[in-house]
Parts: structure tokens; sequence; C-alpha cells
């Protein structure tokens, strides 16, 4: 059985996973969500990788229906775009054939079947917070409103890291001193180790 402190962690992650950035519910006409970036952060490519990461767990969530691929690709020049796919008025799509999810670039984003329209979002050299704005502005997602008991366990979350924080900082500094003293004491030894051989 796990230890209670592993549980509140995983605890913690759960809540932060159904009211932290990207709880929002989709509406009906999103058919699929496809994602664009580079593995590496630099070149712009730092705040879609904190939307996947942050972001988009949330989205998965409260959307387990709706097909959401990523490809990360090694080119120096990849595009990073988030591509949203809606299903017309009145239009039926076929059940579609999704391909996964892919670390070498190899799952590019489909064009829309007919009866869906795709809009695409530039994601290169964008803030998280930025593209998850203009994604909830353009997919029509609704935010989900934390209930009382996620808003307390997330006040709760938030002083416990406060207080890790500043445990960490004294023992850090706590370690730094047992260092020094260590260091002190075998000079000293050494200093006293010589004068004794030089007797």
């Amino acid at each position: 059985m796990t230890g209670p402190l592993s549980r509140t962690n995983k605890l913690a992650g759960l809540v932060r996973l159904r009211s932290g950035p990207g709880a929002a519910i989709l509406p009906h006409d999103v058919t699929r969500i496809h994602l664009e970036f580079n593995h590496k952060y630099n070149g712009g490519h730092m705040g879609p990788r904190k939307f996947w990461r942050e972001a988009l767990p949330g989205l998965k969530f409260w959307n387990p229906a709706v097909p959401m691929v990523v490809n990360r690709s090694n080119e120096k020049d990849a595009p990073a775009t988030l591509t949203l796919y809606f299903r017309e008025a009145g239009v039926k799509l076929p059940d579609l054939m999704q391909t996964g999810s892919a670390t070498d670039g190899t799952s590019k984003a489909p064009a829309p079947v007919p009866g869906e329209r795709a809009v695409q979002i530039h994601m290169k050299n964008r803030r998280s917070e930025a593209i998850l704005k203009e994604f909830m502005d353009k997919s029509g997602a609704v935010p989900v409103k934390p209930t009382p008991q996620d808003e307390l366990e997330l006040r709760e979350l938030a002083d416990r890291e406060a207080i890790g924080e500043i445990d960490r900082a004294v023992s850090l500094k706590q370690n730094e001193e047992r260092r020094k003293e260590e260091e002190f004491l075998r000079r000293t030894r050494a200093a006293l180790a010589d004068s004794q051989a030089n007797m």
C-alpha cells in the first residue's frame, strides 16, 4: 500500500488536472485537435511545449472523446501550429481513421475531410497563456469552474508548496554549514597531523 504522502501528491496532480489550465469543455462541433512543434524549446517552441504539458492534459480530461494528436519533430525550422477541426453544421462525418502521436515528425496535420473545416493557431514565439486564450476564443470552449472543494485543495497545495520552499532553503543552509564545518575539521586534522609529523 502506498504511503499517505504519495497518495496526497497524486491527488494534487488530479486536482490540477481537473481545475488547472485547460479545464474546459469543447463544443460538439470540434472533431479533433492536432499540435505540431519541435522537441527542443529553443527557436520559439517553449510556449507550445508548455501548452502541451500544462493545458492539453486538462483538455483531454474534460473531452476524452476528442482525438488529440501531437506531432513533435527534430527539424530546426519545424512549424509550431495547433489545428482545430470543426464539423460543418448539419453534416454527419464518417468515422475517421486517426493517426497516432509521433516523436519523429511523421504525424503531420491532415487536410480537413469534406464537411469539416480547419482553423490554425500559430504558436511559435508565443507564451502558453496566449496560446490557450486564442484556443479558447477560436474553439468556443467553455471553461470549467473549480468547485469549492477544488479551490480549497488548490489553496492547500499552494500552502504546502510555499512551506516546502522554506524547508528547502533551511535544509540547504544547514547542509552548507555542515559542509563548511566538515571542511574546517578536515583542514584542522591535516594541519595537526603535519605538525606532529614535523616534531
